[in-house]
C-alpha cells in the first residue's frame, strides 16, 4: 500500500454570530484525509496554528507520496526530522505530525478491519468520562443533569466556593488558571481554595518556568495539571522526572497524535501521574484519537469536552461518537471510526483575516494578571 494524496479541510469553527476573536480567525478546525493505492483512506485532526498546519501540510507532500502508510513510527521521524528547522517544541510542526500521524492509524486499522485501540494493546475500558466546563451553578447544574460528575472552572475562589455550595461533593471540580499567575500569587490562590477540595489546579504559573511551577507543587496540597501548551513529549520530561505534575493534559493536536498520547501515556504512568487530553477547543476527530488511546491505557483519568459546541460537530465527521450521560463510548469501527463529510466541511470555510474584531489584553490587563 502506498500513499498517492492528501487532502486538507480548514473549517470554520466559531460559533454563529461570533464577531470577536482573541487570534487569528478565531476557532477553526484542520482536518486531513490521506488517501492511498488500495482504496483505504485515513482521517486525522491538526491544531497549533490550523491555517499555518494546512500550509504545511501541503508543502510536505512530496516527503509522504509513494511512502508505506503502515510504517506509522517512521512517517512520524521522517516528518519530525523534515521539520527540524521549526523547532524542537514547534506547534505547527506538531500540528502536521499529529494529523497526518492520526490518518495513518486510521488506515492501518481500516486495512486490519480493527479498532485503533486494538493495535495500541487492546481496550481497557467501555467508555471515557468527560469533564465540562462550569462557572456558574446554573451551568453545573445542567450538566449535571446530563450525567457530568467532572467540571472545570475559572481561577476565583468565589466561583469555586458557589459551585460547592450548589452541586456539593459528589462531583469534583478543577480550577483553571491559565497559566496567568506568578508563584505566589498562585500559592495564595491554591491555599484558598484547599477547603474547597478542588480536583486540580491547571496550568497555576508558566508551565515552560519549571521552577515557578516546582515553587507552586511545594506549597499547596492541590494536584497540578498542566500540558496543552506542549508540542511533543519531551516537554513533559523534567514535569514527569521532578514529580511535579499530578495530572497531564496534552492537546493532541500538537502533541504529535496517536504515537507521542501513547509514549506519553507510558512516560506519566512510570511516575504514577494520570492522562486527561486538552480537547476544549478542538474537534471530533481528534476526540475520537484521544479516546482510542484512553480505551488502552491504564491510567485514563477522564477527558475534558466541550459540551455545547457547534450544532454540526459531529454532522462533519460522521460516526464521531457523541458524548452521554458523561462519557463518550469505545468504538468498535475499524480505525477511528469516523471520516470528513466534505460538503459539511466545505460549507464551512474559515473566514477572513478582518472579518474579527480582536481583543487582545492589554499591558494592564496583563499587568493585573500577575498580582491579583
Amino acid at each position: 500500500m502506498k500513499i498517492t494524496d492528501i487532502k486538507t479541510y480548514v473549517v470554520d469553527a466559531n460559533e454563529e454570530g461570533t464577531k470577536t476573536a482573541e487570534r487569528p480567525r478565531g476557532r477553526n478546525w484542520l482536518f486531513v484525509k490521506v488517501f492511498t493505492d488500495e482504496g483505504v483512506t485515513g482521517v486525522g485532526e491538526g491544531g497549533g496554528w490550523p491555517f499555518l498546519v494546512a500550509k504545511a501540510i501541503e508543502e510536505l507532500k512530496p516527503f509522504l507520496i509513494g511512502e508505506n502508510p503502515f510504517e506509522i513510527e517512521r512517517l512520524w521521524m521522517r516528518l519530525y526530522y523534515v521539520l527540524h528547522g521549526h523547532g524542537s517544541t514547534g506547534s505547527v510542526r506538531g500540528g502536521v505530525i499529529s494529523a497526518i500521524d492520526c490518518a495513518l492509524w486510521d488506515i492501518k486499522g481500516k486495512a486490519l478491519d480493527v479498532p485503533v485501540w486494538e493495535l495500541l494493546g487492546g481496550k481497557m475500558r467501555d467508555a471515557i468520562p468527560v469533564y465540562g466546563h462550569a462557572s456558574t451553578s446554573e451551568q453545573g447544574e445542567k450538566l449535571m443533569k446530563r450525567g457530568y460528575k467532572y467540571f472545570k472552572c475559572g481561577p476565583k475562589v468565589e466561583t469555586l466556593k458557589t459551585l460547592r455550595e450548589a452541586l456539593g461533593y459528589d462531583v469534583e471540580i478543577g480550577v483553571h488558571c491559565h497559566a496567568e499567575f506568578t508563584p505566589a500569587a498562585a500559592i495564595q490562590l491554591g491555599r484558598m481554595c484547599e477547603q474547597y477540595r478542588p480536583m486540580f489546579l491547571e496550568d497555576p504559573t508558566m508551565p515552560e518556568n519549571i521552577e515557578a511551577f516546582a515553587k507552586v507543587a511545594d506549597k499547596i496540597s492541590i494536584p497540578l495539571a498542566t500540558g496543552e501548551r506542549f508540542a511533543g513529549k519531551w516537554a513533559f520530561t523534567e514535569l514527569l522526572a521532578r514529580n511535579l505534575v499530578d495530572i497531564v493534559q496534552p492537546e493532541t493536536t500538537r502533541l504529535g497524535g496517536i504515537t507521542e498520547l501513547k509514549k506519553l501515556a507510558a512516560m506519566a504512568e512510570a511516575q504514577s501521574v494520570t492522562v486527561a487530553p486538552h480537547d476544549g477547543s478542538v474537534g471530533p476527530i481528534i476526540e475520537m484519537a484521544n479516546v482510542h488511546v484512553l480505551a488502552s491505557i491504564p491510567n485514563c483519568i477522564f477527558l475534558e469536552h466541550k459540551a455545547d459546541d457547534v450544532p454540526w460537530r459531529y454532522d462533519v465527521a460522521p460516526g464521531a461518537i457523541e458524548e452521554a450521560n458523561g462519557e463518550i463510548q469505545i468504538p468498535t469501527a475499524p480505525g477511528l471510526g469516523c471520516d470528513i463529510d466534505e460538503a459539511i466541511a466545505d460549507a464551512h470555510p474559515i473566514r477572513d483575516i478582518d472579518s474579527f474584531e480582536y481583543k487582545v489584553k492589554t499591558a494592564e490587563d496583563m499587568t493585573q494578571s500577575f498580582v491579583r
